[in-house]
C-alpha cells in the first residue's frame, strides 16, 4: 500500500494563519465598573486563539503560533481597539 503525501501548505496559507493569530491574538474583553474607577482586561482571544492552535490541522510550528498570539495579545492590551463592556 502506498502511503498518500499530504499537500504541504502554500505561502499563502502561512500568511493567512499568522494574520488569524494576530487578530484572534490581540482582541480583549476590557470591563468597566461604573463603581470602580478600573478597567478589568480578559485575554479572550489569545484564549480562542490557543484552543485553535491546538486543535488545527495543518500546523506550522506550535511554538511559532503560540509566539505570534503573546506579541500579539501584548501589543493588544496597549491598544484602544476590542471589545469595552461597562455595566
Amino acid at each position: 500500500m502506498a502511503k498518500s503525501k499530504r499537500p504541504a501548505p502554500t505561502d499563502g496559507a502561512f500568511i493567512l494563519k499568522l494574520v488569524l493569530y494576530v487578530v484572534l491574538g490581540s482582541l480583549w474583553l476590557k470591563v468597566n465598573s461604573n463603581g470602580f474607577s478600573s478597567t478589568v482586561p480578559i485575554p479572550l482571544g489569545l484564549g480562542i486563539g490557543l484552543i485553535f492552535s491546538s486543535h488545527e490541522h495543518f500546523r506550522i510550528d506550535r511554538k511559532i503560533e503560540y509566539g505570534v498570539l503573546v506579541v500579539a495579545a501584548l501589543i493588544g492590551v496597549m491598544a484602544p481597539y476590542g471589545l469595552f463592556v461597562g455595566f
